[in-house]
C-alpha cells in the first residue's frame, strides 16, 4: 500500500492530537485501577503570565495602590489582615477559611526569563534558565515509576496537544480535549483499513501506524471510562467547566491515572487587564467549585491535590493601556483536603526590594515540583529533577 501525502497528513493529524507512545498505551489496555487512597495530582496552568499582585493583593501596602491606580483591586476578600484575595475568586476564598487552600508567594527562578515561550518551557521542563531540556518534569516522573511499578503511571492532557510537561524519554501522556470525539474519530473507517493495511519499512512512516493504531485500540478504553459514572453535579459550560467535568467523570471511575493537566488562558495582560483577568478568574471560580463539590460528594477531595502556576508574573507598575507588562515571580495555589498547612504560607511580595521594577523570587519552583513529586506522588524526586535541595512540608 502506496502511502500519499493527504493520507499522511491525515495520519500525522490523529497521531500529533494523542502524541501516544505504543509501550506506553498498552498498559491502559490492561485496566488497572489506581489503590484506594493512591493520591492524584491536577496541575491548572495559568497560560500568559497571570498577575499575581491582582490575583492575591498586599490590601495594606500602600506602594501596590500607588503604583497601580487605575487597576489595582480595591474590593478584595480578606484572607487575612494584611492579604486579600481577587474578589472573582470568592471560592478560592471559601475554600481558604476551610483550610482546604495553601498559598506559596514569590515563586520563580534566578535569571527569569519573560518569553512566554521560554519560560513556559523552563517551567515545563524544570530546568535552569540557561538549560535546555526536551523531557517535561511528569514525563521524566513516568519514566521513572516505569523501572518500580508493575505498569507505568498513566498521565492524561485535556487539550489538543500534549506539553512538554508530560513527554518523557521513554513515556509520553496521551492529549485529548473531548473523549467521545476522540473515540469516534478513531473509529472512522479510513483510518481503522489504513492501519489494518499498512506495510512500511520507513522508520517514521511505521511510527505514526503505530501511534494510529495505539490510538484506536485504546480510544475506546478512555471514552468508556469518561462515561463509567456520570456525574450528578453541575458544572458550568465553560471549557474549564467542560474539562473539569471529563477530569471528574475519569476519576471516579477505575482507571489507572495518577496525573491530570489543564490549562487555561491567555492572561496577556497588557490592556485592559481587569476586565479580562475578572473573567477568567470566573470561569475558574465556577470550575473549581463544581469540581470539588464533586470530589467531596465521592469521598475523593483528601486523595487529591490542584496545583495552579504561570510562567511568569507581571511588572509591580501598571501601564499605560491599564494592563501590566511581563515580569518575574508569582504566587501559586494548592487545593486539597489533605493539607498538611494551610492558608499563606511565606511573606507577601517585598514591593520595596524589586529588580528593575520587577519582583525578586524567593521560592525556586523546581523545589515546589520536588514536594509534589517526594510528598504526593511518592516518586523519587532527586532522579526526576536532580533536585537536592529539600522540600516544603505544607503536603
Amino acid at each position: 500500500m502506496i502511502i500519499k501525502r493527504r493520507e499522511f497528513l491525515k495520519i500525522s493529524s490523529l497521531a500529533a492530537a494523542s502524541l501516544l507512545m505504543p509501550s506506553f498505551l498498552k498498559s491502559m489496555t490492561l485496566d488497572h485501577a489506581l489503590n484506594p487512597g493512591q493520591k492524584i495530582l491536577i496541575v491548572l496552568q495559568f497560560t500568559g503570565g497571570n498577575d499575581g499582585l491582582n490575583t492575591v493583593i498586599p490590601t495594606r501596602n500602600d506602594i501596590y495602590f500607588k503604583e497601580r491606580g487605575d487597576i489595582s483591586i480595591k474590593d478584595s476578600l480578606a484572607l487575612n489582615e494584611e492579604t486579600g484575595i481577587n474578589p472573582a475568586l470568592s471560592y478560592f476564598k471559601e475554600l481558604h477559611d476551610n483550610g482546604e487552600l495553601s498559598v506559596l508567594n514569590n515563586v520563580g527562578y534566578p535569571d527569569p526569563n519573560k518569553s512566554h515561550f521560554r519560560s513556559m518551557d523552563i517551567w515545563h521542563s524544570a530546568s535552569k534558565s540557561d538549560e535546555f531540556l526536551e523531557t517535561g518534569w511528569l514525563g521524566r516522573f513516568l519514566d521513572e515509576e516505569c523501572y518500580s511499578c508493575d505498569h507505568p503511571t498513566q498521565a492524561l492532557e485535556v487539550d489538543h496537544m500534549l506539553s512538554l510537561a508530560l513527554k518523557g524519554d521513554n513515556n509520553k501522556a496521551f492529549a485529548f480535549k473531548d473523549p467521545k470525539r476522540l473515540y469516534q474519530t478513531s473509529q472512522e473507517k479510513y483510518f481503522k483499513s489504513l492501519y489494518d493495511d499498512h506495510h512500511h519499512d520507513d522508520e517514521t512512516v511505521s511510527y505514526l501506524y503505530q501511534t494510529l493504531g495505539s490510538t484506536i485500540n485504546n480510544a475506546e478504553y478512555i471514552f468508556e471510562k469518561s462515561k463509567a459514572k456520570k456525574t450528578d453535579q453541575t458544572y458550568p459550560n465553560s471549557q474549564l467547566g467542560k474539562d473539569f467535568r471529563t477530569v471528574a467523570s475519569l476519576i471516579k471511575s477505575d482507571i489507572n491515572t495518577q496525573v491530570y493537566y489543564l490549562s487555561i488562558g491567555s492572561f496577556d495582560t497588557h490592556v485592559n487587564q481587569n476586565e479580562r483577568q475578572q473573567k477568567l478568574f470566573g470561569e475558574i471560580n465556577e470550575a473549581v467549585k463544581s469540581f470539588v463539590a464533586d470530589m467531596k460528594a465521592n469521598g475523593k477531595f483528601n486523595d487529591i491535590l490542584l496545583i495552579t502556576f504561570s510562567e511568569f508574573g507581571r511588572r509591580v507598575s501598571q501601564n499605560a493601556s491599564k494592563g501590566t507588562d511581563h515580569g518575574t515571580a508569582n504566587q501559586m495555589f494548592f487545593i486539597s483536603g489533605g493539607l498538611k498547612k494551610k492558608g499563606i504560607l511565606n511573606p507577601l511580595p517585598d514591593l520595596q526590594n524589586l529588580n528593575e521594577g520587577d519582583l525578586i523570587y524567593t521560592e525556586d519552583f523546581r523545589k515546589v515540583y520536588a514536594t509534589v513529586l517526594k510528598n504526593w506522588l511518592q516518586a523519587d524526586s532527586s532522579k526526576v529533577l536532580g533536585w537536592k535541595n529539600g522540600v516544603y512540608d505544607f503536603i
